[in-house]
């Protein structure tokens, strides 16, 4: 069975390409998941990939991935420095978490430097645009193949 990997991306990533180049970048949402599903397909993983603008939804598809999902991968957006119910539905997943930004947050505004998210992650990646989650698919595919225990 080839290891599944949720990609989940918060609020206003649907607006990827038009929102703030200058700090995004220029590609599209479609461009991001298009790359992220040629990623995964040539590291042996499939990727089930997802982007709301609706903290409960978040949440759904998080809980769902329990025992369907080998990892997540999230870009939660401003909910990385707002939402303690985002963590906590992660760390209830019981499964790796990576956590990716697109922009270094740390060369942003100081309320973008707290995450709630980082301290159950097993990796955070940020500044790297879309190289960033191709890095983070990379890392899951090795820990995938670690012996467990």
């Amino acid at each position: 069975m080839t290891p599944r990997i949720l990609v989940l991306n918060g609020p206003n990533l649907n607006l990827l390409g038009t929102r703030e180049p200058d700090q995004y970048g220029q590609e599209t949402l479609a461009d991001l998941a298009q790359g992220c599903a040629d990623c995964a397909h040539a590291l042996g993983l499939e990727i089930e990939f997802r982007q709301t603008n609706h903290e409960g939804e978040l949440i759904d598809w998080t809980h769902a991935a329990r025992g369907r999902c080998a990892g997540i991968l999230i870009n939660p957006g401003a909910w990385t420095h707002t939402s303690v119910a985002i963590r906590d539905a992660l760390a209830a997943s019981e499964l790796p978490v990576i956590e990716v930004h697109l922009s270094n947050v740390h060369k942003r505004e100081p309320f973008r430097h707290l995450s709630f998210v980082s301290s159950i992650a097993v990796g955070v990646i940020c500044g790297l645009g879309s190289h960033g989650y191709r890095l983070a698919l990379t890392h899951f595919a090795q820990l995938l193949k670690e012996p467990r225990g």
